[in-house]
């Protein structure tokens, strides 16, 4: 994969280099994201990238309901990367995951997916898709979520927007972690709002 700037081979920071063993440890390699963007950077952006995933950790959400509106936005903002990564993770986390991400081009219609999934996923395609949500499509929302989880939806459409612009901005694809499928990518390319 041909990045648009090449990887930083053996970065200098020793923090940096604890940084690559660590993803080399979990991974198998260093991704993309560190050592094209993180490598390049000063310290307090990688330090903002794990924060966000620290975060995640106080949603009241469940998990499995963030962690299809994280793909589903990826999957509409066709960030290779993203895509890969969270396939990886959730299918780390249990099998049973692959069900739930190979139906996400077809959430509306498929039984795997929770009314309030359904509603919680058309609102992120609405919001990644038009930058602003209908009255209609938060009144669906409002029937199955209070407040403070509007707002997590809300948090975690925004924030893999920043891991998504930032790995096409820089050319980042696929690191090959998990097989994605051609069939997957291209229901994903013609999935109306």
């Amino acid at each position: 994969m041909n990045t648009f700037l090449p990887r930083v081979k053996k970065p200098r920071n020793p923090m940096m280099k604890m940084v690559y063993a660590m993803d080399r440890r979990m991974t198998g390699k260093v991704t993309a994201p560190i050592s094209v963007f993180a490598a390049r950077m000063p310290l307090a952006f990688g330090n903002f990238y794990g924060k966000v995933s620290r975060l995640d950790k106080k949603l009241t959400l469940p998990h499995s309901t963030a962690v299809i509106i994280r793909e589903h936005v990826a999957t509409i903002n066709m960030c290779m990367f993203c895509m890969d990564a969270a396939r990886w993770f959730a299918l780390k986390e249990s099998a049973e995951n692959r069900a739930r991400f190979d139906a996400l081009p077809d959430y509306r219609a498929s039984p795997l997916f929770t009314e309030a999934e359904k509603a919680a996923l058309d609102y992120a395609s609405e919001l990644t898709r038009n930058q602003t949500v209908s009255p209609a499509t938060f009144a669906r929302l409002q029937k199955s979520f209070n407040e403070r989880e509007f707002c997590e939806i809300v948090w975690l459409v925004a924030s893999e927007h920043i891991y998504n612009l930032t790995n096409r901005g820089l050319g980042i694809g696929s690191e090959g972690l998990c097989e994605l499928g051609p069939e997957r990518t291209k229901k994903s390319l013609r999935s109306p709002a």
